[in-house]
């Protein structure tokens, strides 16, 4: 049996619905005749045990990354699905969480439609002039931001604001970040609070590092 059918057993306990997980690992795992994987890879948690397997996908139109996530979370070990896309210009047009762990089974629908904001459906009026979409576990999301500003070396993007998903809770929130492009593969990425991380990239402008937090595994031989 193939992994996108195969039942996940980690956490999965007779009697209890999984339908969320279950449908986006589903929609994650279908692939229409335009679209084809240009990289996918696995991400090691540096804080924690965790794993995250991802996906980059060019589609007819934009682009597209979807990734499973496997870690020990503050509520116990969590499994969480992912999906986003973005137009040509790598503009947020959509993504799609769903997440379980110890307490529950929870998933967020957030849509980006002409500088406005949807969460499950209601629109999130706080949030006009977010320019791109953040999941807190997982670095994916920060390529968005590489890809669209598509800095020289040496510059800044100055402040900008972005609709940041926390996990494990699945909410959303405004987090003023920056980028610094400091050579043809590293950025520095500050936020609020004072926090700030070097990035190393690949040539796709997905990250290979984020400095304490996530690290590409490298594959042998």
């Amino acid at each position: 049996m193939d992994s996108c059918s195969r039942r996940h057993f980690l956490f999965a306990t007779p009697g209890m619905l999984i339908l969320p997980v279950r449908v986006l690992r589903a929609e994650m795992c279908a692939m229409n005749a335009a679209s084809r994987i240009i990289r996918s890879g696995l991400w090691q948690w540096l804080t924690g045990p965790g794993l995250e397997r991802f996906e980059l996908i060019r589609e007819e139109g934009g682009w597209k990354v979807r990734g499973t996530i496997v870690a020990h979370g503050e509520r116990g070990p969590a499994e969480a699905v992912y999906s986003w896309s973005c137009d040509e210009a790598w503009q947020t047009k959509w993504a799609k969480i769903a997440l379980r762990d110890e307490s529950r089974e929870r998933s967020l629908h957030v849509i980006a439609k002409n500088g406005r904001w949807f969460e499950n459906g209601h629109e999130k009026k706080q949030f006009a002039g977010c320019v791109d979409i953040d999941l807190g576990w997982s670095p994916s999301t920060n390529t968005i931001a590489i890809r669209r500003l598509n800095l020289p070396v040496g510059a800044r993007s100055g402040p900008l604001a972005m609709a940041w998903v926390r996990f494990p809770q699945l909410t959303l929130e405004i987090l003023p970040q920056e980028y610094e492009r400091v050579s043809e593969r590293r950025y520095v990425y500050t936020s609020r609070g004072g926090f700030r991380a070097a990035l190393d990239v690949d040539e796709d402008g997905l990250v290979v590092e984020y400095e304490g937090y996530w690290r590409r595994v490298r594959s042998k031989g």
